[in-house]
């Protein structure tokens, strides 16, 4: 009887990969639920071990701190939700009505998630590493020049600067409107980011 073929180091490696990720997102589930029926400042990392079924050991190997949790699934949730708002980002044209839209379907995100926004905004801000050192992106410096490109492209927006440091200027505001919103009581987060953009569209300038 032949031997049964043996797996080739390149299917080894993605098996382990798939299995390393599953535990990602099997651990970070079961956080999310803790802390969703708990509070997060109530979960501790060796109650979501527990009930992961895995040694703190390796919740720490994967997880730090709580917060690594909140940006695995935080950074999951934006990577399935950029491909399914296509459809609806069409609808609107390219430019700064597309930038608009995509604005409002991320200020209705950020509702539904604001009571933990600060600490994962905390621990991203901690995060002093480049991309070429480990540290994670979450994806929106990508969105933010795609988006910015296609209004360029149309004629929208405009095309002497380049998108990817355009973005990366949009990113800070934006980054700005959200802190302010998560630490002042009142605002609208749709109405501020609303007025982010036609600050970024528009400038500083004084109007006629």
């Amino acid at each position: 009887m032949a031997n049964s073929p043996q797996a080739l180091p390149d299917q080894d490696a993605g098996r382990r990969e798939r299995k390393r990720l599953q535990q990602l997102d099997h651990l970070a589930d079961t956080a999310w639920a803790l802390f969703e029926a708990e509070g997060f400042d109530a979960v501790t990392m060796e109650r979501i071990a527990e009930a992961g079924d895995v040694s703190k050991v390796t919740l720490y190997r994967h997880f730090p701190v709580k917060e690594a949790l909140l940006r695995h699934i935080f950074h999951r949730e934006l990577r399935a939700a950029w491909p399914a708002i296509q459809p609806e980002l069409a609808r609107a044209a390219p430019g700064r009505a597309r930038l608009a839209r995509f604005l409002e379907l991320q200020a209705a995100w950020c509702e539904s998630r604001r009571a933990y926004l600060l600490p994962y905004v905390r621990f991203r801000m901690g995060d002093l590493r480049r991309p070429d050192e480990g540290r994670e992106r979450s994806g929106m410096d990508r969105i933010f020049c795609e988006l910015i490109a296609q209004g360029q492209a149309s004629g929208d927006l405009r095309s002497d600067i380049a998108a990817p440091l355009l973005a990366m200027h949009v990113q800070f505001v934006h980054l700005a409107t959200l802190l302010r919103w998560l630490s002042e009581d009142g605002l609208s987060l749709s109405g501020e980011l609303a007025c982010m953009l036609d600050l970024v569209c528009q400038g500083m300038g004084a109007r006629s």
